[in-house]
């Protein structure tokens, strides 16, 4: 299984998630839970639409397979243009994946790629930020920020380095006493970085709007602007990684917009087809697209199941659900109630903060709340793998406990959830929160 400790499996079995319907999933046992985590940050829509799978079907009836290496086929090209209606500014330029990993691998090729077409064949170095997940190809791997994840698997692809993230509740001495000086100082970060690698040499920055590793760092007021302005001065591409934060996550289509900055390309999958197909993409500008539309040039990379029929007619059924029902309208207007029924757990000792935005936010976990003090390494262990993750679910919620980072509870419930459901999520976080504290 992935990312699993498959020794914790020897004796017991893992559990077995048999059916969904809406927000809910169903062990074989019968037992229902509350997906709290969209099954990965994925189901925006809920489970069980028959849209979706009537979508699938239909498709697949019609043709089921066939690649876009030098062919083209009606659903791709009806995806391809209804996603560039939804980008912002001339992001025009699809290039489809099967999943997140090979959006932004196929991202930092593009980059590479461009400024060799372009006469500057240096720019070849990717910047990203500290903690901060993109991926686990070997090209996204080696942007993630995550060390723990990567040392099985080094050495990787060289030319990659590590900003400071927008995690303001621990931001550093001298980072600004303010949001928006915070966001300053960290988007200036990114312009050290470059002049301490050389400008000619840096291709891109790999940011997501809401950084999820480490548990929901929402950009402080001004921070995507500069980071644009630091981007423009030193022809540095800005990639805005939403795997997870687009398509309604963030109340918006993309979290550039929410976020109010224009990016160079976007990285989707997840939420493009609330995860009943796989599907993602990499989106570009058409200025980076220019220099492989001439001549004998082309863009040397390509994904067999890129751009699947099935995928595509699945991810437009998807988008006429979301305007149809109105979800991006439905998650601006709930994010509050949601986001106030989380807070109301900043009554126990063990939470520092809750953050986040729109349908996405994260739960701090800590030892004393006056100090900010965290929970080390082994105390972490026993708290998230030894007693959360399993009491959460036993109580009924499936959501994440995390310590990539410090220790944290994410909630990215499906885009369908409503007062209700963000009640039953504060009920089951404030017993079991509270048991956690009492074993401390």
């Amino acid at each position: 299984m992935h990312f699993s400790r498959l020794g914790a499996y020897k004796d017991t079995p893992p559990p077995v998630i048999a059916r969904a319907e809406g927000p809910y999933i169903w062990d074989t046992a019968g037992k229902r839970y509350l997906d709290g985590l969209s099954g990965l940050f994925v189901v925006q829509v809920g489970h069980g639409r028959e849209e979706l799978a009537n979508a699938m079907s239909k498709q697949a009836a019609e043709l089921a397979y066939f690649p876009i290496w030098s062919y083209a086929h009606p659903k791709a090209i009806e995806l391809a243009e209804r996603l560039a209606t939804l980008t912002p500014g001339d992001l025009n330029n699809v290039f489809f994946t099967a999943g997140g990993s090979e959006a932004v691998e196929s991202a930092w090729k593009l980059a590479r790629a461009y400024f060799r077409k372009t006469g500057k064949p240096l720019k070849h170095k990717a910047i990203s930020r500290s903690i901060a997940y993109h991926g686990t190809s070997m090209g996204a791997l080696s942007i993630t920020g995550l060390p723990a994840l990567k040392q099985d698997f080094e050495p990787l692809v060289p030319s990659t380095m590590r900003v400071p993230n927008t995690n303001f509740y621990r931001r550093p001495p001298g980072s600004g006493d303010t949001p928006e000086e915070f966001g300053v100082w960290a988007a200036d970060r990114i312009a050290e970085a470059i002049e301490f690698e050389g400008p000619e040499t840096v291709a891109a920055v790999f940011l997501e709007p809401v950084q999820n590793s480490g548990g929901c760092f929402p950009p402080p007021p001004g921070y995507f602007q500069r980071v644009r302005e630091i981007c423009d001065r030193y022809d540095v591409l800005l990639v805005s990684d939403e795997v997870i934060c687009a398509f309604g996550r963030l109340g918006e289509y993309f979290g550039a917009d929410r976020y109010g900055y224009q990016p160079d390309i976007i990285t989707v999958a997840k939420g493009l087809t609330s995860g009943y197909v796989p599907l993602g993409a990499m989106i570009a500008s058409d200025r980076l697209a220019a220099p492989f539309r001439e001549g004998t040039t082309s863009f040397t990379h390509g994904i067999t199941y890129g751009g699947h029929p099935v995928g595509a007619a699945v991810a437009l059924a998807n988008l006429d659900l979301f305007e149809r029902e109105q979800l991006l309208a439905h998650v601006r207007a709930n994010t509050g109630t949601f986001r106030s029924y989380l807070e109301r757990l900043n009554d126990l000792p063990i939470v520092g903060e809750v953050r986040g935005d729109g349908y996405f936010f994260g739960i701090e976990l800590v030892k004393d709340k006056a100090t900010k003090e965290t929970f080390n390494d082994e105390e972490s262990e026993r708290l998230l793998r030894g007693f959360l993750s399993k009491a959460l679910f036993d109580a009924g919620l499936y959501c994440r406990a995390d310590d990539r980072g410090d220790p944290v509870v994410q909630l990215a419930s499906p885009l369908i959830c409503t007062e209700e459901h963000f009640a039953e999520i504060e009920r089951v976080l404030r017993t079991v929160l509270t048991e956690a504290w009492n074993r401390i």
